[in-house]
């Protein structure tokens, strides 16, 4: 996965930052992690296709988006499977049960701008 992070302007350094702290970032991960251990007793990263199902339940409008990206950009079943893993993990960051059409966007979006670095 990648992340675009933009350069610091000159002086940015110096201002306060008005994001999250490590502390409040770290407490989520830990709130995020609880939730895939106490739900299915192993991280997002380790689910099965099968497991995918039970845990990545998708509304119609999901799964049409879905088969969409995977036309549009080519996905391979391995790549689909990353992106609802990525989608499930980001809709546990956000202290949500159920996927929603945002975290599968969020996840494909990192996943176009993969596809884009590796060319």
């Amino acid at each position: 996965m990648h992340v675009p992070v933009r350069a610091l302007r000159q002086g940015e350094l110096q201002t306060k930052t008005l994001g999250d702290g490590s502390d409040t970032i770290r407490q989520r991960v830990e709130a995020a992690r609880n939730r895939q251990l106490a739900r299915q007793g192993k991280a997002n990263h380790q689910l099965s296709a099968p497991e995918l199902e039970t845990y990545c339940e998708l509304t119609q409008a999901d799964k049409n988006l879905l088969e969409q990206a995977i036309e549009k950009l080519g996905l391979s079943t391995r790549a689909y499977h990353r992106v609802l893993k990525l989608a499930r993990t980001l809709a546990d960051m956000a202290g949500r049960d159920h996927l929603t059409t945002v975290d599968i966007s969020e996840a494909l979006s990192y996943r176009t701008l993969d596809r884009q670095l590796s060319q």
